[in-house]
């Protein structure tokens, strides 16, 4: 599986969301697109969550979109099945960004989806500028996802992403047999 690298046009998607609506980079364009393939089971794709959301809070107002997918097996990983993130969703009272479900993988497949979470941003021409963790340590919720901010800061500052890659870090997506 080839992984996209960073400065590659993004491959374009429209998935389901936990209510049935579809979504996807460019729908509708924006600054700036977070997607983060995560999961319902995962530790760490739990203990990012919150600070995935309050990243969301915080660059709704500078248009940045946020579209979390989940690309597990869901056959194999009941937990992370279509019923199972809507009840999720709601039980939390929504979510900040749209919780869409890869039930072919292909969206994950396209990008190079390794881990739960894995966070890529595209710019507005839907260009890759910055793959990888959050920030550096999923247990100190002070990270509050620094180098996902720090990606995003440059980025709507018109400048280079001073750190485009770092190295995922989570649980490895369940992939179909």
């Amino acid at each position: 599986m080839n992984a996209l690298a960073v400065g590659d046009a993004a491959p374009g998607f429209a998935l389901p969301d936990t209510e049935g609506a579809e979504h996807g980079p460019g729908q509708p364009a924006s600054a700036a697109t977070v997607i983060v393939f995560t999961c319902n089971h995962c530790p760490y794709a739990l203990a990012w969550q919150a600070r995935l959301a309050a990243a969301a809070h915080d660059y709704a107002a500078r248009d940045v979109r946020f579209l979390l997918v989940n690309p597990n097996d869901a056959e194999r990983y009941p937990a992370d099945s279509p019923a199972a993130m809507r009840e999720r969703v709601r039980a939390d009272g929504g979510w900040p960004f749209p919780y869409l479900h890869d039930a072919e993988q292909s969206v994950a497949r396209a990008y190079g989806a390794r881990t739960t979470p894995d966070v890529f941003v595209l710019d507005p021409d839907g260009r890759l500028r910055y793959r990888g963790a959050p920030d550096a340590d999923h247990g100190n919720e002070r990270a509050n996802a620094a180098w996902l901010r720090d990606a995003l800061d440059d980025l709507l500052a018109g400048r280079e992403v001073a750190r485009p890659e770092t190295e995922p870090v989570g649980c490895s997506v369940k992939w179909r047999a």
